[in-house]
């Protein structure tokens, strides 16, 4: 999901797709562990997804 998308959702569509990505993440630290990971680079796209819907769920608030 892009920023545009995201942007459109309200906060319970932001908070939703927040779970999402941190149940992606955890899934990818234990193939990480487990060396099943082939790709590394999803971690580091995850986690920016994570901090980029945080942001906007904050922004929310203050408006």
């Amino acid at each position: 999901m892009n920023l545009e998308e995201m942007r459109k959702l309200d906060k319970t569509g932001l908070q939703t797709e927040l779970d999402a990505l941190l149940k992606a993440h955890m899934g990818l630290r234990m193939q990480k562990a487990t060396q099943q990971l082939q790709n590394t680079s999803q971690l580091r796209k995850v986690r920016r997804d994570i901090a980029r819907v945080r942001t906007l769920i904050r922004q929310q608030q203050e408006a």
